[in-house]
């Protein structure tokens, strides 16, 4: 899982049965949708007054925050049971079972079994068997997880690369790949039930396809689905690596519009050598080229890209060089991640760099981001844009652009707008009002 997604707390939600089960969410977007599976399988099994905290291991301040939250939770509903689990709960297990606010701990691969949360389930606090041994992606993991305006697809889990900062393999476990015949009956399903666009998730959603018969390619995958599910409007990809780009990929890219021109690259740095001590499989030139390839067989391509401030052994030029990289490579939305050790990965062990420098980095880079932002909302002005209506007043471009709209257009539907200005941090736009045909 890419590192420069949050690491906070990003939704709490209640069921309706019973006394309230609270599910408290940290970390990436691939862990909120797995929380929308925890909360079925606590209804289902009964779980009742309780609070289910699915952990994220990116950062040690993800960590800090969970194990705050917990302790708050204790104090204000001292009768609710505790449940921990997620990607910090399935590696250090015994960290949150010596917390006394803790009652049961489950890993990633028990959180969304069946009878996980019943009260017949099997005795124990802690429930983490070895993530590693996991080897088929369960049938819940291809389930449409669905906010008001998209739908959900998760594809792929694991991941099988050992970036020497990242500790997510460990709690994830291997890479599995739901199988392509499930995916698109999903998005069928979907696309029939009114959803408009459909994103494929996953950790390492580019790897999909290696563990299954004839190692078939995400390309091949999104092929098959933009062939087989027509009606359709907009597919659209998670965060891709940017060494796994597939020639079926490319393609789709050139030939169908209905793949939203928009690609969030796993960059992390901007420098070779670093890359080479993070244990990437990119260098600086392919970043680079990959770019440049794409936005020459579909030039509204816009991209976006994760980056870690302040790695180990990183001297001011290497950092200048990941500046750079964010000009050079017409990047338009950072997700900027301050490096923080990990116990257990390589980069730990290796020379760290001062806080204030790693937090002077990471401002500098984020401010890198704000102006690369603004050159891309500048670009937009003056052009007409459909966007996908995420609420009232907010929509989402194809390439990816936040848009604040005035007009009437129903939430989930795609609407043309004529992009009129930007705030630094958005389009600004008006429904756009289309000439009858004589």
């Amino acid at each position: 899982m890419d590192p420069g997604q949050t690491a906070e707390a990003v939704f709490r939600d209640d069921n309706a049965a019973g006394r309230a089960v609270d599910i408290v969410t940290f970390g990436c977007r691939l862990n909120a949708y797995e929380s929308e599976v925890i909360r079925a399988r606590a209804i289902e099994d009964g779980l009742e007054n309780a609070i289910v905290f699915n952990t994220c291991a990116v950062t040690g301040e993800a960590v800090r925050q969970a194990r705050q939250a917990i302790r708050k939770a204790r104090r204000e509903r001292p009768d609710a049971k505790l449940i921990v689990t997620g990607c910090a709960a399935q590696i250090d297990p015994a960290a949150f079972a010596g917390m006394t606010e803790v009652d049961l701990v489950l890993g990633n691969a028990e959180k969304s079994a069946a009878g996980a949360y019943a009260a017949t389930a099997p005795e124990g606090r802690v429930r983490v068997n070895d993530i590693m041994s996991v080897r088929e992606t369960a049938g819940h993991l291809i389930d449409g997880l669905k906010d008001r305006a998209r739908a959900y697809v998760e594809v792929q889990n694991g991941c099988d690369h050992r970036c020497t900062f990242c500790i997510i393999p460990f709690g994830r476990g291997n890479s599995r790949s739901a199988a392509a015949g499930e995916v698109v009956e999903q998005v069928r399903k979907l696309t029939a039930q009114g959803y408009l666009e459909v994103v494929l998730t996953g950790v390492d959603i580019t790897s999909w396809g290696s563990d299954l018969p004839g190692q078939p390619t995400l390309g091949q995958l999104v092929a098959r689905i933009l062939k087989l599910v027509p009606e359709l409007p907009r597919l659209r990809l998670s965060s891709i690596d940017a060494a796994e780009i597939d020639p079926d990929l490319m393609r789709c890219l050139a030939e169908d519009p209905r793949l939203m021109p928009y690609l969030h690259l796993s960059l992390q740095a901007g420098d070779d050598m670093i890359l080479k001590r993070m244990k990437r499989r990119h260098s600086r030139a392919d970043a680079l080229k990959l770019i440049a390839d794409v936005r020459a067989v579909r030039p509204d391509t816009a991209f976006g890209a994760d980056f870690i401030a302040g790695f180990p052994t990183e001297t001011e030029a290497m950092f200048e060089n990941t500046l750079q990289l964010v000009e050079d490579g017409g990047l338009a939305f950072l997700h900027v991640f301050p490096f923080s050790p990990r116990p257990g990965t390589p980069a730990a062990r290796m020379p760290q760099l001062q806080r204030p420098v790693i937090k002077d980095r990471a401002a500098r880079l984020r401010a890198a981001g704000e102006r690369a932002l603004e050159r891309h909302l500048q670009r937009q002005v003056g052009r007409v844009v459909t966007g996908l209506v995420e609420r009232d007043g907010v929509a989402r471009a194809e390439d990816f652009t936040e848009i604040a709209y005035v007009g009437e257009a129903a939430v989930g539907s795609i609407v043309p707008m004529t992009i009129t200005g930007h705030d630094g941090t958005r389009a600004l736009a008006e429904v756009a009002v289309l000439e009858a045909a004589e």
